[in-house]
């Protein structure tokens, strides 16, 4: 039985990263791994490799690719005992991002066999998921403007993403242009929200807006609640601003954003709205119901990255090295 199964997209990133998969299975195998490895073939392929390896009790699956891949990989683990490991080969990579790795890329062609070196010792911890309609998704889920720019964008042919920000941004300028938000209710705890917005987004982790910026400063990874973030408009100019205030931190305390904290949540549209869960389009509607999975996913991070964002249950944390006996 091996230890892992490394798993990468081929599609993933500015170029491949299959050249290099070799020596990072060498790095793996190295740290005492034994590595089976597997190349997807569509957007669900990932979740049905990482699932069969949690029923076969791998220890770890290593994840070669970005967002999408991670998040797919995610889905496939979820309450199981298999450890996911992030190696960042994508277009954005803010999931390694928010815990301190750096991606492959032109510029830092050694980053897998860094990466793989430092996750192949690095201790294990649970984190939270989050369901969206009954669907898994780690880092975001979000409705209105940053879905249907996302829905627009995806997917990408490769030499698009060598455009990846200002495409991006082209992208979502011309949405907003056209997008004049959508009015929500929204049940959150045992609050209850009505108002006209041009985005709701339910967040994890810290990061946003391509990694470029924080949309909740104070978020843990380990503390069983999520953020719902409503940001109020209905034009082009409203959206400049949001932008611009979460680039710069001031979106925490204007009166245009409101942050809702919750373990469960429901929003509902009159109107279909579209919807993206880290990153990748998925299938909207009139009705969102999120709910938070505590600590449902393992997850191989830097003690570093687990200092900063597990704060709250750090020292009772129960964190794992791999000993002997599973190699």
């Amino acid at each position: 039985m091996a230890d892992t199964l490394l798993i990468y997209n081929p599609a993933a990133g500015k170029f491949s990263a299959r050249p290099f998969v070799g020596s990072v299975i060498r790095v793996i195998r190295d740290a005492g791994w034994r590595v089976e490895v597997a190349e997807t073939i569509n957007v669900r392929h990932a979740t049905q490799l990482a699932r069969q390896a949690a029923s076969e009790n791998f220890r770890a699956v290593f994840a070669v690719g970005g967002d999408g891949t991670v998040g797919q990989v995610a889905a496939g683990l979820i309450g199981s005992q298999t450890a996911l490991g992030v190696l960042p080969a994508g277009t954005a990579n803010v999931w390694a991002r928010e815990i301190g790795l750096n991606a492959f890329n032109w510029t830092h062609l050694g980053a897998l066999k860094e990466n793989a070196r430092i996750l192949a010792d690095a201790p294990i911890y649970a984190v939270d998921l989050g369901l969206c309609n009954g669907q898994p998704f780690l880092m975001w889920a979000g409705i209105g403007l940053d879905a249907l720019t996302v829905h627009k964008l995806e997917p990408r042919r490769r030499f698009e993403k060598y455009l990846a920000v200002p495409h991006y941004f082209a992208t979502a300028v011309w949405s907003a242009a056209i997008w004049h938000g959508m009015n929500l209710q929204v049940w959150a705890e045992d609050k209850r929200v009505e108002g006209h917005y041009l985005l709701a987004v339910v967040s994890n982790i810290r990061h946003y807006l391509g990694g470029i910026a924080e949309i909740s400063p104070q978020a843990y990874l380990d503390d069983g609640e999520m953020d719902l973030w409503l940001l109020s408009g209905d034009n082009l100019a409203d959206a400049f601003r949001h932008f611009f205030a979460i680039s710069a931190g001031r979106h925490v305390t204007s009166d245009q954003a409101r942050c809702l904290t919750f373990r469960s949540a429901r929003i509902e549209s009159e109107t279909p709205f579209s919807l993206q869960m880290d990153g990748e389009p998925m299938l909207g509607g009139q009705q969102a119901t999120i709910t938070v999975a505590p600590q449902a996913l393992r997850v191989l991070m830097p003690l570093a990255a687990a200092e900063r964002l597990c704060g709250r249950q750090a020292l009772g944390w129960r964190t794992e090295t791999l000993d002997s006996s599973h190699r």
